[in-house]
């Protein structure tokens, strides 16, 4: 029998959701995340959904699985012990960033601290021009030196950047070369030249420590998990979500974990893309709360943004610069800390704030009886009758009520006068409008109006919270769908297998050399081709090419789109038409007389996109009868109501059903807001609309 069963695997926080899928058929769950030993976690996931299918493990035709243990192994700094080899008289770049302040009016300001200490930031003398040429020639005889110091050190992984590599990687090969000889076989070298082949020396060296830092723990996860799965004779090709949006061979993954750092979220974003091709949506933010943060991404016409650069571990909530900068192919989206398991405290000002620290899965929010003592977000959730205590994540995990209500009581109630419902309502306004706001700062910072767009709301806590996050930002329409509460996972089956490939060099659009870039190109797409050929198979893949276009002179670039096909010299002044239509669309005006250049190349190969089914209207039929009643507090009436429970697969296509009221499935519950109205439109999904 052909095997034809998909899975999928996205690590949290707090939750790791799995997700199979045989035909039309689907079946999900979660289970807690299993810190220590994250591939016990997973591997309990495959068997809950495998029992609940009836299927085998060798049923299964392909895994994907998407993690945040990179993010997290870089926030909490618990990666390798690193060295970083760098031009003499550059060691410091790593630290000295952008040489200017992210915030210019705190005194006090706290950088963020290097991965690498100055003492283990070693210099070669080196030099290459911009042009390859040899300025001082590469002192082969002092690499054995750094040898014996990298050994005494204990370093396990070592990061190679020298300046101009991007274009000239000859003095960083070599230099491998001659440390590979030297070295135990279980020190990782990475080189800048392969993990980051692009201009600006302080983004290029940063993504290339980051990526040392995090491979050998990244690739001894993947491959215990490689391992674990072949025990249990799940064979199928494992692929790994990238931050891009498409998929990768573990292989790959394994040498460049940096680009998993986003897996999870953009598995969501992936999910919203083909929700809005379904609904012909052309204005969407999606909405992802999960157990530890809550993304928000802005979509025109089903394409998330993307960019080539994010921050890691911002040493001040939400402040653009005070992370570390990365150099990956990233789906743009603003993530803060306000998940399930954030926590709540009353500060010096005797106001309430939440996050961006986490209760995680160990030990929980309060209600998980795991040893948590501070306040979270589930717990008011819970102690607002949102939460149904015996069906938390499909009746497996059983929940205190009176723990938690008596944790917000002693940690936020007692500090502020608040008795009964009100520390939990303070709770989940608190966290509202943090979304709500950066929302809104997401949105304006990108020129586009949130109040246009229609919501796509998944994740364990988004349904929860959709409603008022949605009367805080003025959108009208929310859409859940189905399987909403492990949506990200959902995602990663809708996922491209793709990979990027960016070079930069430097060509003017005025005087285009289109032999060069044709021949650049070429190359690009043939290496790209490489790493995605053996996951497509005979399959024909798509290829998209963008040039980061800007004028002289400035610092910053616009992504563009190049045609695939031979380009010819009058493909110069297309491609700067393009350039300044979309500057003008940004930043409301073109620069006369200005010349501009392409400084960095982008080559995708990816598999072909599926078509997506068409939403259609749905008959109007009438909606079940509610399962139960309960108690819940509405925000916009500001008081407790009863409320009526459905049960989410009782609606049939056409139902509707008038808030205040509760949509309850097996990983969340849909909260209904006094001023919505829910539909079941024809695909099942759940349509929310503002009636006033």
């Amino acid at each position: 029998m052909t095997r034809q069963a998909k899975l999928a695997a996205d690590i949290g926080g707090t939750f790791t959701d799995i997700v199979l899928e045989n035909g039309s058929k689907r079946w999900s769950g979660k289970v807690l995340t299993t810190t220590h030993a994250p591939e016990l976690g997973v591997i309990e996931g495959i068997h809950v959904v495998l029992e609940a299918s009836g299927l085998k493990p060798e049923d299964i035709a392909v895994f994907i699985h998407g993690t945040t243990l990179a993010t997290n192994a870089l926030i909490e700094r618990k990666g390798a012990k690193t060295a970083f080899i760098t031009t003499q008289g550059f060691r410091d770049i790593i630290e000295q960033g952008y040489e200017k302040r992210f915030d210019h009016y705190d005194l006090m300001i706290d950088r963020p601290v290097p991965l690498v200490p100055r003492t283990l930031r070693l210099e070669v003398k080196e030099r290459l021009s911009a042009e390859g040429e040899v300025l001082v020639p590469l002192d082969e005889s002092a690499i054995k030196s750094l040898a014996r110091t990298i050994i005494a050190e204990d370093v396990t992984s070592v990061a190679i950047g020298f300046l101009h590599a991007y274009a000239h990687d000859h003095h960083e090969t070599r230099v491998r070369a001659l440390l590979a000889k030297h070295l135990p076989d279980t020190v990782t070298i990475c080189i800048s030249s392969e993990v980051a082949p692009e201009i600006r020396e302080y983004e290029r060296f940063s993504t290339t420590v980051a990526n040392a830092y995090v491979r050998p723990l990244m690739a001894s996860y993947l491959y215990r998990l490689r391992d674990q799965l072949k025990e249990m004779k799940l064979t199928a090709p494992l692929f790994l979500m990238m931050s891009g949006g498409g998929l990768t061979t573990l292989e790959t993954a394994a040498r460049f974990p940096i680009r998993l750092v986003e897996s999870g979220p953009a598995g969501g974003a992936i999910l919203a893309s083909q929700i809005a091709a379904e609904c012909n949506l052309p204005h969407v933010v999606s909405f992802d709360m999960g157990g530890t943060t809550a993304k928000i991404c802005l979509l025109e016409h089903g394409e998330p943004e993307r960019a080539r650069k994010f921050e890691i571990a911002r040493a001040y909530r939400d402040m653009r610069g005070s992370g570390i900068p990365v150099r990956i192919p990233v789906i743009e989206m603003v993530e803060i800390g306000a998940g399930g398991g954030s926590i709540a405290r009353v500060d010096k000002l005797s106001r309430i704030t939440v996050g961006p620290d986490s209760a995680g899965s160990t030990p929980g929010p309060v209600c998980y009886g795991r040893g948590g003592v501070e306040p979270a977000v589930t717990d008011a959730n819970l102690a607002l009758g949102k939460i149904d205590p015996a069906y938390f994540a499909g009746g497996k995990i059983q929940l205190d009520e009176a723990a938690a209500k008596a944790a917000l009581q002693k940690h936020i109630g007692q500090k502020l006068g608040l008795k009964e419902y009100w520390p939990a309502a303070g709770v989940t306004e608190i966290v509202e409008e943090n979304m709500a706001n950066a929302a809104r700062v997401h949105a304006i910072e990108r020129g586009h109006d949130i109040a246009a767009c229609t919501m796509i709301a998944f994740g364990g806590g988004a349904p929860l919270h959709a409603c008022r996050l949605a009367e805080k930002v003025g959108v009208s329409t929310i859409i859940v769908p189905k399987g909403a509460g492990v949506g990200s996972a959902i995602g990663f089956l809708r996922a491209p297998v793709a990979y990027e490939i960016t070079r930069s060099a430097v060509v003017s659009l005025e005087d285009f050399n289109a032999a060069r870039v044709n021949a650049l190109l070429s190359t690009m797409t043939a290496d790209a081709r490489a790493v995605v050929a053996p996951a497509l198979g005979r399959t024909k893949p798509t290829v998209q090419i963008i040039a980061d276009c800007r004028y002289i002179g400035q610092g910053h670039e616009i992504r563009v789109s190049v045609p695939v096909k031979t380009l010819t010299k009058a493909d110069g002044a297309k491609l700067k038409a393009e350039f300044e239509r979309l500057y003008e669309q940004v930043y409301g005006l073109r620069i006369p007389n200005q010349e501009a250049e392409a400084i960095t190349w982008s080559v995708t190969v990816s598999s072909q996109a599926v078509k997506p089914k068409r939403a259609a209207k749905a008959p109007r039929k009438a909606a079940p009868k509610p399962r139960s009643k309960r108690r819940i507090y509405d925000p916009a009436l500001a008081k407790q109501v009863d409320a009526p429970v459905y049960w989410r697969f009782d609606m049939k296509p056409g139902a509707q059903i008038k808030g205040p009221a509760i949509i309850a499935e097996d990983e969340t519950s849909t909260i209904v807001g006094a001023n919505f109205n829910a539909t079941i439109n024809s695909l099942g999904y759940i349509v929310l609309e503002r009636t006033r």
